[in-house]
């Protein structure tokens, strides 16, 4: 199956609670590659490629509520746009 990019904003008690670690975690148990950061509003940018089973489950980890993984933090929302993938990521950082 042919790989897709999601880049989510995450909104929410976000940031310095560990979610980036946390959505690194699940996103290296899926399989997929990327990155997750802090943006200066306050949201957390996660660009994730991958099988596209495996960017639906990311996605709804990071949305769910309540959550079911134990996600760090507080979600208020979570908008994903969808791309075609980038050639050359590998690995997934916390940036």
């Amino acid at each position: 199956m042919a790989d897709e990019r999601a880049t989510v904003f995450v909104r929410g008690h976000v940031q310095g609670v560990g979610f980036r670690w946390w959505t690194r975690a699940r996103a290296l148990e899926l399989g997929l590659v990327g990155y997750a950061r802090n943006l200066d509003d306050g949201r957390v940018e996660v660009l994730a490629q991958g099988p596209t089973e495996a960017i639906d489950r990311l996605v709804t980890l990071l949305a769910e509520q309540p959550s079911t993984a134990r996600r760090p933090g507080r979600v208020t929302s979570a908008v994903t746009q969808f791309a075609q993938p980038i050639a050359g990521l590998v690995g997934f950082t916390e940036r």
